[in-house]
C-alpha cells in the first residue's frame, strides 16, 4: 500500500559515463561463495558500469509525450539522468539483468525457513540444514552462505517468502541478507509494494517502468558494495513474493524492458505518494511522479505511457536490448 512517505532516492544525480554497448547471451553465473558477491564490489571498485543497448521503442508502444500545458507538477527529467560510455557487464540476460535488493526491513534476520528445493551451502561448498543455518544468523561471526529455491522452493526470513538467490552474509559486523532475482521478479514485486493491486492496470504499467527504470540506474551505480539497493522506502519498496501478485506480474509483462530515457540516458525516475510530496521532495533534483495522481489519470482514461508523460517531460520510452534484437 502507498505511505504517505518518499520513495526513491533524494539526492542529486551526478552525471556519469554509463556502458550502453550490447551484452549477448548469459553474461554470468553465480558460484558458492564470497565471490559472488564480491564481483557487484568489482563492478563498484573498478568503476564497471552497466552495458546494455537502449532502443527506443517501437510500434507496439507509443512514446512518452506531454504538452507544456498539460504536464503536472513537471520538472526537468534532464536532472536526473546518467549517460553512456563503455562499462562492464551485469549478470543475467541482457533484457533482463540481475539485481541484488538488500532485505533491510528485515534486518537483523531472527529466523529463517525453507520449503521445497530450497539448498544453502556455504562458501566452502558444504551443504548448510536450516536448524545449522538459524544457528548460524543467531550468531555474531563472520561467515556467508547462499541459498538457491531451485523450480519451487522459497526462503522465508522472518516469516516474509523471497524467491531465486538469498545470501546471508556477515563481514564482521552483523548479518545482511540479499536477494539474488531478475528484474522483472523483481519489478513485479515493487508495483505490488508501492501501489494497491486492485488500482488500474494503467496506472500499474507505469509504475512499473518508473520502478524498472529506478532500479537500472542502481545496478549502475550501487548503493552498497554488495548490493545494488535497499527493500525499503528509502530505494523503493520490495516485498518479495507477498507483494507480487496477477495484477502486478501483468503489469510489468506489458512494459517487459521499458525504461525511460532522456537524449540516450537512463532516467532515474524518482516518484512519491502524492504530488505534494514529490514537489517537496524531488522538485530540486528533476521530474517525479505521484502514484495517487498516476492512478486518477488513469481512471480518466489516460494510458501508461500517457501519464509518464505528464510526470516525466521530455523523457522517451527505450527498451532492454536483448538476444533476438
Amino acid at each position: 500500500m502507498i505511505e504517505s512517505v518518499v520513495r526513491g532516492t533524494v539526492r542529486q544525480l551526478t552525471p556519469l559515463l554509463l556502458g550502453m554497448s550490447v551484452t549477448a547471451g548469459l553474461i554470468g553465473v553465480v558460484t558458492w561463495g564470497v565471490q559472488a558477491i564480491g564481483q557487484l564490489e568489482q563492478q563498484r571498485t573498478q568503476q564497471h558500469l552497466l552495458e546494455t543497448l537502449l532502443e527506443e521503442s517501437g510500434t507496439d508502444h507509443q512514446p512518452v509525450h506531454a504538452s507544456a500545458d498539460d504536464s503536472i507538477n513537471s520538472a526537468d527529467a534532464s536532472k536526473s539522468v546518467l549517460h553512456a560510455s563503455p562499462g562492464a557487464k551485469p549478470l543475467g540476460a541482457p533484457g533482463n539483468p540481475i539485481v541484488r535488493v538488500a532485505l533491510l526491513s528485515q534486518s537483523p534476520p531472527r529466523s529463517v525457513d525453507l520449503s521445497g528445493q530450497v539448498e544453502c551451502r556455504l562458501s566452502n561448498g558444504k551443504v548448510v540444514q536450516k536448524r545449522t543455518l538459524n544457528q548460524l544468523i543467531a550468531g555474531h561471526h563472520s561467515n556467508f552462505v547462499t541459498c538457491h529455491s531451485g523450480q519451487t522452493g522459497t526462503i522465508v526470513v522472518n516469516e516474509r517468502s523471497y524467491p531465486e538467490t538469498v545470501y546471508f552474509l556477515n563481514r564482521g559486523h552483523g548479518w545482511t541478507v540479499i536477494n539474488q532475482l531478475p528484474m522483472e521478479r523483481y519489478v513485479a514485486s515493487v508495483v505490488g509494494a508501492e501501489m494497491p493491486s486492485h488500482w488500474n492496470p494503467e496506472a500499474l504499467k507505469a509504475q512499473a517502468v518508473a520502478a524498472r527504470s529506478y532500479a537500472l540506474v542502481h545496478l549502475v551505480r550501487p548503493a552498497d558494495s554488495d548490493f545494488n539497493l535497499g527493500d525499503t522506502t528509502r530505494w523503493q519498496a520490495y516485498g518479495g513474493l507477498e507483494s507480487q501478485s496477477v495484477a502486478t506480474t501483468d503489469a510489468t509483462k506489458a512494459t517487459q524492458g521499458l525504461v525511460l530515457s532522456f537524449k540516450g540516458g537512463l532516467v532515474e525516475s524518482l516518484y512519491a505518494s502524492t504530488s505534494e510530496i514529490a514537489a517537496e521532495a524531488h522538485s530540486h533534483l528533476g521530474a517525479s511522479m505521484s502514484q495517487h495522481g498516476a492512478q486518477n489519470l488513469a481512471m480518466e482514461g489516460l494510458k501508461f505511457n500517457e501519464i509518464l508523460g505528464r510526470y516525466y517531460v521530455g523523457a522517451s520510452l527505450a527498451r532492454l536490448k536483448t538476444d533476438g534484437n
